[in-house]
């Protein structure tokens, strides 16, 4: 018997309700100031046709505060699954246009069996942060219903990448969502996210701060570490997800996305050779290492306006996905200070968790010096980065381009963190202190008394140089894998990568250590 016309003419009407959302007037609206509705940012993430959507009838369940004369079609947030370059990815999408996009029960409800839909699939998690907040209407349930979301970002944590795009108000407790994600990208237009407003900031401390100050992508990807990426528009949000999603492996327990490339590239690079400046106090752009180690404009940095004395981001050598860590000699000459081992020590752990192979390139004079440093705790900080190489079990190589002094030579990825193949170059040196600090501390008095002390100190700073800062000390010491000449970096990482892609290592079972944070 064939299904009575009229049903069918009753779902029709009420999928055109839903996706309508809250109006063909209020989404033009935000078509001409650039932003996108809420299903069209999932259509455009997902490869074409591959959207499913999760509740597409779902209603808000409030009947007071006369909420019961209202309809919020799909409750304020689209839900479903879909394919990015033909993986799959679970995504939602708060509807600014339905009630603000704010959060109430059954809101809630369908972003939490979304999540919970990913984590049995095991795929991905990407959430459009675009929403008013809380419903006030619906009180309790709403806080409710928050707290049901953080429970699940905790739970996915590790098991699943999850990727947070703000591209719209996020505000009060609705940013600690996205702040418990892998990643978070924001757009510089028509985004903000904040605890506490300006009002409330001055209410209670009687601070004036514009929401410029603290709430923007810019203050977010420069100051207060945030965000990872700064997204011009919606489109580029879109763009910058898939091209995250692409050095990303589904879960915790399926490989990353590596391609092989049939040969390996064993070549020498000469260009290597010329990076390096003579003058070992004159800096250099690590940048420049990276993108001739790399494959050919496979560079994806992460955080790049924070903390711009270590660069972190993915790219592939050979076709092999690695997550590279860099001294950037240009900045603060490279020391990892506090901001600059928070970020190296959480994009390391991101790599770890899902056997993302790690490339450390090595040029760090030591923990940044400075009154402010110690009392912020550097040494907080700076062990973060010890416990984050040390914790990690995925293909580490560390390649050392210069100076390699102290404590910060350790955090750095040494043999004795786990590093499974360390390469030093010929100007490399790995000492506990530099040799003009280490020679004035020892000979200090020898040196006065000499009858040129200049001449003096050079003397006895090559012969440190030669004695306990040379490469081929460490190298003795069986502290380093090889000394090698520049120019065969490439060849030497992308044959480790290999061998090391079989890499398998178990630690004393335990239920999680304890990362000084």
């Amino acid at each position: 018997m064939p299904i009575d016309p009229k049903l069918l003419e009753d779902l029709e009407a009420r999928r055109k309700v839903a996706l309508a959302g809250g109006g063909e007037d209020k989404q033009q609206k935000r078509r001409e100031k650039g932003i996108l509705t809420a299903r069209e940012r999932l259509e455009k993430l997902f490869d074409p046709n591959t959207f499913q959507e999760f509740g597409m009838h779902a209603q808000h369940s409030c009947m007071s505060f006369g909420m019961d004369k209202k309809k919020l079609p799909g409750d304020g947030v689209v839900t479903g699954t879909g394919y990015i370059d033909g993986r799959p990815v679970a995504a939602f999408a708060h509807d600014f246009t339905v009630g603000g996009g704010a959060l109430g029960r059954i809101h809630a409800k369908k972003v939490c069996d979304l999540m919970d839909y990913a984590i049995k699939a095991g795929i991905p998690i990407i959430g459009w942060n675009d929403s008013g907040g809380a419903r006030i209407q619906e009180g309790v349930d709403s806080l409710s219903g928050y707290g049901r979301i953080f429970f699940r970002n905790v739970q996915c944590s590790g098991l699943v990448p999850q990727i947070a795009i703000i591209a719209g108000p996020c505000a009060g407790g609705a940013a600690y969502s996205p702040a418990l994600t892998d990643f978070l990208i924001m757009t510089r237009e028509n985004a903000n996210m904040f605890i506490c407003g300006p009002s409330v900031i001055e209410a209670a401390t009687g601070e004036k701060a514009k929401l410029e100050q603290f709430a923007t992508a810019d203050a977010h990807a420069s100051v207060s570490g945030n965000i990872h990426l700064i997204a011009e528009d919606d489109e580029h949000a879109l763009d910058l997800a898939q091209h995250l999603m692409s050095y990303l492996p589904l879960n915790n327990i399926d490989d990353a996305p590596h391609h092989p490339t049939e040969s390996l590239s064993l070549d020498p690079i000469k260009r290597f050779n010329d990076i390096i400046p003579e003058n070992p106090k004159e800096p250099f752009d690590v940048k420049e290492v990276i993108d001739t180690l790399v494959d050919k404009e496979s560079f994806f940095e992460i955080m790049p306006d924070f903390a711009a004395n270590l660069v972190t981001g993915f790219a592939r050598i050979d076709g092999v996905v690695v997550g590279v860590v860099a001294n950037q000699p240009k900045v603060k000459a490279g020391c990892l200070d506090i901001d600059a081992s928070d970020k190296g020590a959480r994009f390391v752990r991101v790599c770890n968790i899902y056997s993302i192979p790690l490339v450390t390139l090595v040029d760090v004079p030591g923990f940044f010096p400075g009154l402010a440093q110690e009392r912020g705790g550097i040494i907080r900080h700076g062990a973060k980065m010890l416990f984050g190489y040390a914790a990690s079990t995925v293909p580490k190589i560390t390649v050392i381009m210069r100076k390699a002094y102290g404590g910060a030579y350790l955090a750095m990825c040494s043999s004795d963190l786990g590093a499974d193949l360390v390469f030093a170059w010929p100007t490399a040196e790995i000492a506990v202190m530099g040799a003009e600090g280490a020679v004035n501390i020892v000979f200090g008095k020898e040196i006065k008394a000499s009858e040129d002390p200049d001449a003096k100190r050079k003397e006895l700073i090559s012969s440190y140089h030669d004695e306990f800062a040379s490469p081929y000390q460490a190298a003795g010491r069986a502290l380093i894998t090889d000394v090698i000449e520049p120019s065969h970096t490439r060849g030497a990482v992308s044959l480790g990568l290999r061998s090391l892609l079989s890499k398998r290592e178990t630690r004393p079972p335990k239920k999680h250590g304890n990362i000084p944070l």
